[in-house]
């Protein structure tokens, strides 16, 4: 391991009180958004029918859901998808015994009566018990992926880097959720997909940096805990960077030519990556600077055996 001269290393840890107020504060913010708000969440959680029809012009909304309301389906939520003559309505569920087909087909005749053009693409239905367990599956999921990972960095590291790194991973969270509440997107199974994966990727650029501080605390000579931190930091800033960008463009790629389709998978992963890597980078290391971490703490202890030099006595 190369070590830095100290005039190179940049001192990440001078703004750690000003980092971790600015996050408190979107921590708040979003909070506050989810309360007040909510998510707009998709079918996979509210459960109903999905309908998506094709016109061989630019769809007029306005128009659609006024024929739609014209015709019992007031509820309606009608948005483009993908391009200007693509439609997605969305409709709560209607009863257990109204069947999703016989949905799509009352729902294309009244548009119909607008637009003979109109066509069906596809149409999928989930059933309002199933999509409560996959909202509580889902959470359920994000829970334990916080506990295993909080079990794991304790044994791995040192109890206040396990705090810090789950403090990170709360932080990517919440910061994405609150966008998609914010931004009032649609939150379905493949965004909670995309939030695991966030938590993975943000959780392997705050392992890669905790190893680099246990291993700094080990070989600098420096009693300094802070400086110990920003030497680390840097070190590891060239990588960190590295693997952010390259990932960044493949999600640029995926958000701008992926389709509607994956458009708020690659919009959730891209603001992931983002504030993941600031939050390993500051909540973490902050964190864990908070709760007194120290260079005893990474040191192993050295135990003498008692009558280690009597048994070498010949």
């Amino acid at each position: 391991m190369q070590l830095l001269n100290l005039k190179d290393t940049i001192r990440f840890m001078s703004a750690r009180k000003l980092t971790m107020a600015f996050s408190a504060l979107l921590i708040v913010a979003s909070i506050a958004s989810m309360a007040i708000r909510g998510l707009n969440f998709g079918l996979d959680f509210t459960g109903g029918t999905a309908v998506e029809v094709g016109f061989s012009q630019p769809a007029d909304l306005k128009n659609i859901r006024d024929v739609l309301a014209e015709n019992g389906f007031a509820d309606a939520s009608v948005q483009l998808f993908g391009t200007s003559q693509e439609v997605l309505v969305r409709l709560a569920p209607r009863g257990d015994d109204v069947k999703a087909e016989e949905i799509g087909n009352q729902l294309i005749a009244a548009l119909q009566q607008a637009d003979s053009s109109v066509e069906m693409r596809r149409i999928e239905f989930v059933g309002p018990s199933v999509g409560e367990d996959l909202k509580e599956q889902g959470g359920l999921a994000m829970l334990t992926a916080m506990i295993c990972i909080l079990i794991y960095v304790a044994f791995r590291f040192e109890w206040r880097f396990a705090l810090g790194a789950v403090a990170a991973l709360f932080h990517d969270v919440i910061l994405t959720m609150g966008l998609f509440s914010l931004l009032d997107l649609e939150f379905d199974l493949t965004i909670l997909a995309a939030i695991l994966a966030v938590i993975g990727y943000s959780l392997n650029d705050t392992i890669v940096v905790s190893d680099r501080i246990r291993e700094n605390f080990r070989k600098v000579r420096i009693d300094d805990t802070i400086e110990i931190i920003n030497i680390s930091l840097t070190q590891t800033l060239n990588r960190t960077l590295v693997t952010s960008i390259t990932t960044i463009l493949v999600l640029v790629a995926l958000f701008v030519w992926g389709g509607q389709t994956i458009h708020g998978f690659a919009t959730a992963l891209l603001f992931g990556v983002f504030i993941g890597t600031y939050s390993s980078v500051y909540v973490a290391s902050s964190v864990a600077v908070a709760m007194g971490v120290s260079k005893e703490d990474l040191i192993p202890v050295e135990v003498e055996k008692e009558g280690a030099d009597l048994d070498a006595m010949p």
